[in-house]
């Protein structure tokens, strides 16, 4: 499913774990650079001839990365270093690769994530944003997040940092996740110059510490594949 590949590991480990079929269960995903992948993005005219810029008005599209990430989810973990409180999914259909303007199929992803964490809105302290730097993916998942956390939750996207890596995405960012619970350190977006005016959620232009118990991290991949996962503090 793209670049919500490894998101969607998270929810799929999580139903195993809650069918009882396992009691652990490693989850993750790993990206590397080929050929392949850097003349398919090419070819649909979305890599920027510059380092990437989220939530930027100048913004000319992503950049490329490459990573893994991975993590082992347990029934019971007494020294856990996080919770999976919470997974959404949804496929739009929309597109082969864009996505759906009006942001439905993210929002659908992020509610059915806020529901099965049993949160609200209000109870996100931070929102990992899927970022890409993309025109039109930025703009969509703006709308996205305004329709479902309107625009006082503070969120960023790492990618300005680690580049889009693609099917390691999701796992990457719910990594980041956890570190921004665990330090309590909201991370401003890199390589920002001028917010795009037509973009209204708070994005992050610098770091911001704070208390930190519950983060959203959303993926969304080609197709309109969405997944969206909440994390929060292991105590």
């Amino acid at each position: 499913t793209a670049c919500s590949s490894s998101a969607k590991a998270f929810g799929a480990g999580a139903r195993l774990l809650d069918a009882g079929w396992v009691d652990a269960v490693l989850v993750g995903g790993v990206d590397s650079l080929c050929q392949t992948t850097l003349y398919g993005f090419h070819s649909l005219e979305l890599f920027s001839p510059e380092i990437c810029r989220p939530w930027d008005a100048g913004r000319r599209g992503l950049s490329i990365g490459e990573g893994a990430a991975f993590a082992l989810l347990e029934r019971e973990a007494p020294a856990a270093q996080g919770l999976l409180l919470g997974v959404g999914e949804s496929n739009d259909g929309y597109h082969m690769s864009s996505p759906r303007p009006d942001g439905a199929g993210a929002m659908a992803a992020m509610r059915q994530a806020l529901t099965s964490a049993g949160l609200q809105a209000r109870d996100i302290d931070y929102i990992n944003l899927h970022g890409t730097a993309t025109p039109n993916n930025d703009v969509a998942e703006d709308t996205s997040v305004c329709g479902v956390f309107g625009r006082a939750t503070p969120a960023s996207s790492t990618k300005g940092a680690t580049g889009h890596t693609l099917g390691a995405a999701g796992a990457v960012e719910a990594s980041i996740s956890l570190l921004v619970i665990e330090s309590g350190l909201m991370p401003g977006g890199l390589n920002l110059r001028e917010i795009d005016p037509a973009l209204h959620v708070q994005y992050l232009t610098a770091s911001r510490r704070g208390r930190v118990h519950r983060v959203l991290s959303n993926s969304f991949g080609f197709g309109g594949s969405n997944a969206c996962l909440v994390l929060g503090a292991a105590a």
